[in-house]
């Protein structure tokens, strides 16, 4: 999941990489890097969204050298959106992307199945998303501050590996502001307490 704060964008995930019932990888990196400050969160076929995140990083590689500076969020977001709208029939990929840029600082885009390309306060995605819908919708509010969109999502991605069985393991947090980015695990025993019945 990701979102927007004045100076930056958060984006987290959980570890789990899931086959079926099968945990293939309890310790995947799910915030993947596109360039210094553009990160983008993978859900559905991992080998579809490493292949679209390795293809989009080497192409805004291209675009700094071309073009001396860094691109924006959504030059990556609109060649993320081309490629999985072009090859939709072809992919399992949703793909939220997020960093900060000098004309718009923070900015949230998500590209969900199918290739359509909406830009967002928030975006949440993947199997764990369908259960926190309504936490993010009645936690969320414009305007909220650096911890305080640390905290919303530490809770909403830890309320995500609580319900569903294909979300688990750790919560990667990375905070992306004009100044880098700062990341952060929560462990398993530093999972945000939530009421299991």
């Amino acid at each position: 999941m990701a979102v927007k704060f004045d100076g930056g964008v958060v984006v987290a995930a959980d570890s789990r990489t899931s086959t079926g019932a099968y945990v293939a990888n309890r310790v995947t990196d799910k915030l993947t890097k596109v360039n210094d400050r553009i990160y983008c969160c993978r859900s559905g076929s991992a080998a579809d969204t490493q292949a679209v995140a390795d293809i989009v990083s080497y192409h805004m590689d291209l675009y700094s050298s071309q073009h001396g500076e860094r691109p924006t969020v959504k030059v990556a977001a609109s060649l993320f959106q081309e490629i999985c709208y072009q090859n939709k029939d072809n992919l399992s990929a949703s793909i939220i992307v997020a960093g900060w840029d000098e004309q718009k600082g923070g900015s949230v885009f998500e590209i969900p199945r199918g290739g359509s390309l909406h830009q967002q306060e928030f975006a949440v995605g993947g199997s764990g998303s369908t259960y926190i819908y309504g936490f993010c919708d009645k936690t969320f509010r414009p305007g909220m501050n650096r911890e305080e969109c640390i905290e919303f999502v530490k809770n909403a991605v830890g309320l995500a590996i609580t319900r569903d069985g294909h979300s688990g393991g750790v919560i990667r947090v990375a905070v992306i502001t004009k100044d880098g980015v700062d990341r952060e695990i929560v462990y398993g025993n530093a999972l945000p307490p939530q009421y299991t019945g």
